[in-house]
């Protein structure tokens, strides 16, 4: 198929098996897979071949920035510790088990360590998929391992394919060192980058250009730590981080109306399009192998995924011992967790595109100009571990999570309360010195007033139902009965807007207004729909 043929049939794929997913109640990354590789095999779609640098230079970059600027720096501070050694020890620690495997099923070491590098790194795409199941901390760590092992995987895979072609010789002192680095360059790339972006959006004040500048973000921290042969995964995550702390102040708030739609929609796409894309893969795979290398493939990739998953598990419950037994502090024992708690975490321990972008990589031959052994081998099973472990862990997860018995975060919305709470009473501080400035009449400022201390109310019923402070029964439902009425009056507000909507559209029917004024105005009403929706009491 042609470049454009791919991306409609990618699409239609990504809206059908999003819904169908949602129908058949499945993960929608098994269900992308499974429609990829169905199609894959129909007559004039098979032979779609994803290249490499797609993935690693412009997926990878895009879906690691977002989701670096929509995570908790406090939670990763944290548990700095446990992601460190999940994100580097447990990678060289996957490498270095599937290295054995690889190598006792024919592999030279070399190759061995090349399949190993490549299946090391979880994937941040499957892992976006479910990491809204879990609570607050498990959720982070998940999603922060998958942000840096990427950086550490791809540093191994780069020096062990080197040694495998023959153009590079190092022991493990070059491996720590060229680790060591690449994490400081990429580091380095991404705070350089995160300031000088933020003297940009400083100066900008169209909208679309500050936008421009987002997009480009990502991509222009990835490139140049790559071409400095640092770790342009460190850098992007960096660049994200960073941004997230010092930006709050200068972008726009338009702007970051804007961003957040384009980067919601984009990342949903790109990551619906990576599982259907390694969906159809599997027929160029498969092609031309014969009955007897297929099957020595299948029983490879299940000894190597049961490594992957096995190694996971077991490092997830040593570990967590050793470092018990060396720090006692009073402060890490209250951030314990037991066998349960861990279990979730372990077991998503999904791998995807980037493990087959990088498969893919490998070259054909050696430098002496001979083909590269065990090339074939490699690429089925590292297709084969994505398939088994989205399937296996996937359809799983659910029921581990409900085994685990993890407890939603109290604190987390709690402190949504207090930042709501917070707003607010700076707004009725300010509210008086604010009118005069702006010269606004006492009446106008009386309901603001009186609108602020209607939510004020709310937000503090809200706060005393939820702490689970109110004992008495019947100050309970007389509580829950006013924010029962507030609650009617959010929905009767939201069931106006409709009608709202159809005056203005009437009104555009008739020609009695422009199409740019209807647009104006709908973009008020969709803000006022957004601002109901949002404010609205939790159960």
């Amino acid at each position: 198929m042609h470049a454009l043929e791919v991306v409609v049939v990618v699409g239609v794929l990504v809206l059908l098996g999003t819904l169908l997913a949602r129908w058949v109640r499945l993960p929608p990354p098994l269900v992308l897979l499974a429609l990829g590789t169905v199609v894959g095999f129909l007559p004039g779609v098979g032979g779609v071949e994803m290249p490499p640098d797609v993935v690693l230079f412009l997926f990878l970059p895009a879906l690691l920035y977002w989701e670096s600027l929509t995570i908790s720096l406090r939670q990763i501070r944290a548990d700095l510790r446990v992601i460190s050694l999940m994100s580097v020890g447990l990678v060289l620690v996957t490498a270095g088990t599937v290295a054995v495997v690889g190598h006792a099923l024919g592999l030279s070491w070399p190759m061995a360590f090349v399949l190993g590098a490549v299946l090391a790194p979880t994937d941040a795409t499957a892992i976006a998929t479910v990491a809204g199941l879990l609570p607050r901390r498990a959720r982070t760590l998940l999603r922060a391992e998958s942000l840096v092992n990427d950086g550490t995987a791809l540093v191994v895979f780069g020096v062990a394919v080197g040694v495998a072609v023959g153009t590079l010789d190092v022991g493990p002192g070059g491996v720590a060192w060229r680790l060591v680095a690449s994490y400081a360059g990429g580091i380095a790339v991404g705070l350089a980058l995160a300031f000088a972006v933020t003297e940009l959006r400083r100066r900008l004040t169209d909208v679309r250009l500050e936008n421009v500048v987002g997009v480009l973000t990502p991509f222009v921290a990835y490139l140049p730590a790559e071409l400095l042969h640092a770790s342009g995964v460190v850098a992007v995550v960096t660049c994200g981080l960073t941004l997230t702390q010092i930006a709050t102040r200068v972008i726009s708030p338009s702007a970051r109306v804007q961003a957040a739609g384009f980067w919601s929609l984009t990342t949903f796409l790109l990551n619906g399009s990576l599982f259907v894309l390694v969906g159809l893969e599997l027929h160029a795979v498969v092609e031309g192998r014969s009955a007897a290398e297929i099957w020595t493939g299948v029983v490879a990739t299940l000894w190597v995924a049961l490594t992957v998953a096995g190694t996971r598990l077991v490092w997830g419950n040593t570990l967590p011992y050793v470092i018990r037994a060396l720090d006692r502090r009073p402060a890490q024992r209250l951030r314990r967790v037991g066998f349960r708690g861990r279990l979730p975490g372990q077991w998503a321990g999904f791998r995807g595109a980037v493990s087959l972008a990088a498969a893919l990589a490998v070259p054909t031959t050696t430098a002496a100009g001979g083909p590269l052994e065990g090339r074939d081998l490699l690429l089925m099973v590292t297709f084969g571990v994505i398939v088994v472990l989205l399937v296996v862990q996937g359809l799983t997860l659910p029921a581990v999570i409900r085994f685990s018995r993890l407890q939603p975060d109290p604190a987390e919305a709690q402190e949504e309360l207090l930042a709501q709470r917070e707003a607010l009473g700076a707004a009725q501080a300010a509210l008086d010195v604010r009118a005069a400035e702006l010269g606004v009449p006492e009446a106008v400022v009386a309901r603001v007033r009186e609108a602020h201390e209607a939510r004020e109310r709310q937000l503090h019923l809200t706060q005393v139902l939820s702490d689970g402070r109110v004992t008495d029964p019947d100050h309970r439902a007389a509580k829950k009965a006013v924010l029962a009425e507030a609650e009617s009056e959010r929905r009767l507000r939201l069931a106006l807007l409709a009608d709202k909507r159809d005056a203005v559209v009437r009104l555009r029917d008739l020609h009695a207004i422009d199409d740019l004024v209807l647009r104006r105005v709908m973009a008020q009403l969709d803000a006022e729909e957004v601002r109901l929706v949002g404010v609205q009491p939790e159960d």
